[in-house]
């Protein structure tokens, strides 16, 4: 049988094209402090490590029966809006839940399938009960931060300063000694914030 991480990409394709192709969520990556490595390059984590993905969402079906887009919004809401899979992971590991038998389709109205676990689907999550707690502990450290990080005062701020430094940047007249005053106001402004 094939391991998760295989199923998903073989069937992401499919499920990307039935779906219309388009993404879902920002889907980010988590690094270290910074999100850097030790050499300055970016650094993304993946969210979830191979197989967890399948037993958190495992998990939330036993929660209550759900859709899959009801398991993508859970998942944007653990993480405070951080971090939402895409449509073509989820349904391919539904796919691949449903083919082992751990969780089966319910009568619902209309197109999407609500989804249940089963009595191998509860065993499953019994066994990797360790796995499946880290996992839903990092999504709800992940909401933390992010509540913490991401208040409106300082997306306001943000904003103001992508608008003001568009305009300015979009200046004909802009030489470059008033360029490098920006780049010197940024930097400065980042090393203050870094040392607070």
């Amino acid at each position: 049988m094939r391991n998760d991480r295989q199923f998903a990409g073989h069937c992401s394709q499919r499920h990307a094209m039935h779906r219309g192709g388009r993404g879902f969520g920002r889907g980010r990556g988590f690094g270290g402090r910074h999100g850097h490595d030790d050499e300055g390059r970016s650094a993304r984590r993946r969210m979830f490590d191979s197989g967890e993905l399948r037993l958190v969402l495992l998990k939330l079906i036993a929660d209550e029966p759900r859709h899959g887009y009801d398991l993508i919004r859970s998942i944007e809401e653990l993480t405070g809006g951080a971090y939402a899979p895409s449509p073509g992971v989820i349904y391919p590991t539904l796919t691949l839940l449903d083919d082992m038998g751990q969780i089966e389709a319910q009568q619902s109205e209309g197109a999407k399938k609500l989804f249940a676990i089963t009595d191998a689907g509860r065993t499953e999550l019994e066994a990797n009960a360790d796995v499946v707690a880290a996992a839903m502990a990092r999504l709800a450290a992940v909401g933390e931060e992010t509540q913490r990080t991401d208040s409106a005062s300082v997306r306001r701020a943000m904003g103001n300063l992508r608008q003001v430094l568009m305009d300015r940047l979009g200046d004909r007249d802009l030489d470059k000694a008033a360029l490098h005053d920006i780049v010197a106001l940024i930097d400065e402004a980042a090393q203050k914030i870094e040392r607070l």
